[in-house]
């Protein structure tokens, strides 16, 4: 027979404890329990390295006690044992790493959000299901997202496509914006993005402080916007990551330093 393995991550202990009993109960159903994000890390290179990679991870949109705004609150790369991890940013943790490169996801929710359950897709969940729902529809969603399904209670479908469709077109905009500007206010804005300020940038890129001055301003200026944080959170929305501060080599006079 093939066993699904599920992890359940959620700080509430009993309602973990509750939920993993009720599905090991299924002949074929396998269960661990992570009580917060870094924990459920712990748990994902553990069974990566063992080769028992999970199936599904069932996430806590609560978790940590975090609500995230408009994009997953805390980087989970950045988390430690006492750092709280939301639950959206641990699905798009999990996304972008390498230690489950399968393992679905599905978030529960205490109540229905049409905004959360969009930011759980963008971020990566194949499911949206209320933490009181039977135990026969998780199942149900479990057995369906291990086929490539995509769930959702029918009364967030509408609102969902809505948060959606907004999101692509304010991400077609920032595009846009970040298209305008040239190759060097690309870099200058990628550094932001990592969080450099104007003298770190000045001796990554090699320029003069305030070269790097007007480039930022140049940046905020084609950007539409009036701060460094604004203009971070634009680039964001258009995809631009962040300058890698350990592999980059920058081109000076003809040669790589």
């Amino acid at each position: 027979m093939v066993r699904i393995r599920v992890l359940v991550v959620d700080d509430h202990r009993i309602f973990a404890e509750s939920l993993a009993a009720a599905l090991a109960a299924e002949s074929d159903v396998e269960v661990s329990a992570a009580g917060s994000g870094p924990a459920a890390l712990r748990c994902l290179e553990r069974a990566a390295a063992e080769g028992r990679r999970f199936d599904v991870m069932l996430v806590d949109a609560d978790l940590g006690g975090n609500v995230p705004g408009t994009r997953p609150a805390v980087p989970v790369q950045e988390s430690n044992e006492e750092g709280l991890v939301d639950g959206i940013s641990l699905v798009a943790g999990v996304r972008a790493g390498q230690q489950q490169p399968g393992v679905r996801t599905v978030v529960l929710a205490e109540r229905d959000d049409p905004r959360r359950a969009a930011l759980a897709l963008q971020a990566g969940a194949s499911g949206w299901v209320a933490k009181d729902c039977s135990l026969s529809r998780l199942l149900t969603v479990i057995r369906g997202v291990l086929r490539d399904e995509t769930h959702l209670p029918p009364a967030l479908l509408t609102g969902v496509l809505r948060e959606l469709t907004a999101a692509r077109k304010h991400r077609t905009e920032s595009e846009r914006l970040v298209e305008s500007l040239t190759p060097r206010e690309r870099e200058v804005l990628r550094c932001m993005v990592a969080g450099l300020g104007r003298k770190a940038v000045a001796e990554r890129l090699f320029l003069s402080p305030h070269t790097v001055r007007t480039h930022m301003q140049n940046v905020l200026g084609k950007l539409g916007v009036h701060s460094t944080l604004a203009a971070v959170a634009l680039a964001r929305r258009a995809g631009v990551g962040p300058a890698d501060l350990a592999g980059d080599v920058v081109e000076r006079g003809g040669q790589l330093a």
